[in-house]
């Protein structure tokens, strides 16, 4: 019969008398027995701690380098899973190439799975063993994306949970997913307003355009936003010719303003500020450091791509401002008469006989010079009006000037913060702040070892890479912060500032000469890069997880 009697809840139970309590069994860590009461029994953790605080140094570096798995004793298939959406997300959100296989292959070592990774462009191949069946599972995992810092820092913060133990595998799969599935962080009609800016920006500051310019440049880099997110994005035909057809409208609209007979206007400025928004300086720099970290395949890959695509912007510029030319003769004129003018060596061929009676010892057996004689003006061509390529006479009014000196410290700070925002970085967040003092040091840095070192972009490059790169680590080593993010700005920044130095975009029309100032500058991001965190990481405590930096 009591059987049948349903039971009442734990919770509902009715607690009789003292005497049938004292009748029941106690528990020998009951409060009662132990006589200690619920609030002072020690925590598993506050044990931990104590038993920390009686080691030695040593003993105590050891217990906290040690690998253990709390949280993640889950499935093998939970834990397959998450290093494969770990890899979609990086790759989706622009993590560094270079440093993939590590993250991968750190995150497969402590959470215990027998995995091994190859990254090529587009496609990491990860495959998973089995030592109980001896067999092997293979996936492909496929896909295409841009720099997205936001994302990124989550996806690292994840990560770091996840190595660190505090999550488990099955959760931060599902919080990857989340990420992977949400909606770009600005819609099409920022995402045109920041690239109009960006250009208008750095049209001023690295190649030297007037405040007439500078909204010119910005015209043409909304234009060039509106063809890629409208047109370029839904048509793949188009897609195929869509820098070049742009750069030509761009070379063209600025060679037509330059070739006004005042010259208010700067060919070099606002051709070369209008296209920056699709100028490869991370992919050129991406190959750069994986050729560096001896990934041959995926860096070769990647480099002579980024220099066809370069000197694609380059021909394009130059069928534009050659277009153009065709319709304005005077205009063709004007350059071809510059050209001859800065031609200062002329070449003659003759015979030179002395006619004023007098004989050096080259004439005393009556011996005649004969032959080639090349003769060059050591007077040079007058530029003392000439500012970064654009004719700036001190009669033209402020508006057609370069912007005073001053202007920078206002100009470089509000630059980083559209930057940043334009690679999807939140606006309200401590790391936008990390990342504009980075790239304002890495541009004072960079403008002090121009003022030194003069027609060497690669040294200047390496210079400003190593002040980022040593802000970036220290920050990420001491504050906990995400290095890669907090200094993809102030690298992105020092590639137009290093390209200004070789002469602009354009670089004289010649596509092969912007392919190879964009090495050298790269080269000396690369090596600046790697020997800030050569130093950083020589101190202080070992790394368990990869690091997530460049």
């Amino acid at each position: 019969m009591d059987n049948l009697l349903p039971r009442r809840p734990w919770h509902l139970r009715r607690v009789d008398s003292m005497a049938s309590e004292a009748s029941q069994a106690l528990d020998p860590d009951d409060p009662i027995i132990t006589g200690e009461r619920k609030q002072n029994l020690d925590d598993a953790e506050d044990i931990e701690k104590q038993r920390m605080r009686q080691m030695s140094y040593k003993e105590r570096r050891k217990m906290q380098q040690r690998i253990k798995i709390e949280f993640n004793i889950t499935s093998v298939v939970n834990r397959q899973m998450f290093l494969m959406r770990l890899a979609k997300a990086l790759m989706t959100f622009g993590a560094p190439s270079h440093r993939i296989e590590s993250q991968l292959l750190s995150a497969a070592r402590i959470l215990e799975v027998d995995a091994e990774f190859i990254h090529i462009p587009g496609v990491i191949i990860c495959s998973f063993g089995d030592q109980d069946t001896k067999t092997s599972e293979t996936h492909f995992v496929k896909c295409a994306g841009r720099l997205s810092l936001g994302s990124l820092h989550e996806v690292h913060q994840i990560y770091r949970a996840v190595v660190h133990d505090e999550i488990s595998a099955k959760k931060a799969t599902a919080q990857l997913n989340s990420l992977l599935e949400a909606k770009p962080l600005y819609g099409a009609v920022t995402r045109t307003i920041l690239a109009f800016f960006i250009s208008a920006l750095i049209c001023v500051l690295a190649f030297g355009g007037s405040f007439l310019d500078m909204w010119i440049a910005g015209g043409g880099a909304m234009f060039l936003c509106i063809m890629q997110i409208g047109v370029a994005s839904k048509s793949q035909l188009y897609a195929n010719v869509f820098e070049i057809t742009v750069t030509i409208f761009i070379s063209f609209l600025a060679r037509g303003l330059s070739s006004i007979r005042s010259q208010i206007f700067c060919y070099t400025a606002i051709s070369s500020a209008g296209i920056v928004g699709i100028l490869p300086g991370y992919l050129i720099l991406s190959s750069s450091l994986e050729l560096a970290s001896k990934n041959i395949v995926c860096g070769s890959v990647k480099m002579v791509y980024a220099l066809i695509y370069t000197l694609f912007l380059g021909f394009g510029l130059q069928i534009g401002s050659d277009f153009f030319l065709l319709f304005d003769e005077g205009a063709r004129h004007e350059l071809a008469t510059l050209a001859a003018r800065m031609a200062t060596t002329v070449t003659v061929t003759g015979t030179f006989v002395p006619d004023n009676g007098t004989f050096s010892p080259d004439f005393n057996n009556g011996d005649i010079l004969e032959g080639t004689f090349s003769f060059t003006n050591s007077t040079p061509l007058t530029q003392a009006h000439i500012v970064v390529g654009c004719y700036r006479p001190p009669s033209f009014p402020w508006y057609l000037q370069p912007f005073p000196w001053w202007t920078q410290f206002i100009i470089v700070p509000i630059f980083s913060v559209l930057s940043s925002l334009a690679n999807l970085q939140p606006f309200w967040t401590w790391e936008l702040v990390v990342m504009v003092v980075v790239s304002c040091v890495s541009y004072a840095a960079n403008k002090v070892a121009n003022h030194f070192i003069f027609n060497r972009s690669d040294v200047v490059s390496a210079i400003g890479a190593f002040a980022v790169g040593l802000l970036g680590n220290i920050y990420s080593r001491r504050m906990g912060g995400t290095a890669f993010t907090s200094m993809v700005t102030g690298v992105l920044f020092l590639v137009p500032s290093g390209l200004s130095q070789a002469g602009g975009i354009t670089a004289q029309g010649n596509g092969i000469d912007i392919g190879g100032a964009m090495i050298a500058v790269t080269i000396g991001i690369t090596v600046g890069l790697f020997m800030s965190q050569a130093i950083v990481y020589t101190f202080g405590s070992r790394k368990n997880a990869a690091i997530f930096s460049f």
